[in-house]
């Protein structure tokens, strides 16, 4: 069980320089994307294409880490990891976890940036 995202903008904004602007672009990039991200976790698990669970895990995690989302980016590397290391079978839960996580995170990020 990840433990709960909580927003740390001042670290973002620390590696974005400052950047108001590029924060709000990325916030409602991920909001447009989070459903089409969570659809291909689905899909390369019911696919039992452990490349491409590798892929959508590998693109979770870069989002994840986006947002400083330290737990989230880490069970996205795990998946990744395990899907390199065998076929997708027996990950069904890892791949629930972090859909929820990324509507999780969607949650919170449009609570932050309402706009």
């Amino acid at each position: 069980m990840l433990k709960s995202y909580v927003l740390d903008k001042p670290d973002i904004l620390e590696r974005l320089g400052g950047d108001e602007e590029i924060f709000a672009m990325m916030i409602d990039m991920y909001l447009q994307d989070v459903d089409s991200n969570c659809a291909a976790l689905g899909a390369a698990l019911a696919s039992g294409d452990a490349v491409e669970l590798q892929r959508a895990a590998h693109t979770v995690k870069g989002l994840l880490a986006t947002f400083s989302d330290d737990s989230g980016s880490a069970a996205a590397f795990a998946l990744e990891q395990g899907a390199k290391a065998s076929n997708s079978a027996g990950f069904a839960e890892a791949v629930a976890a972090l859909q929820a996580r990324l509507r999780e995170v969607a949650a919170v990020l449009q609570a932050a940036n309402p706009g």
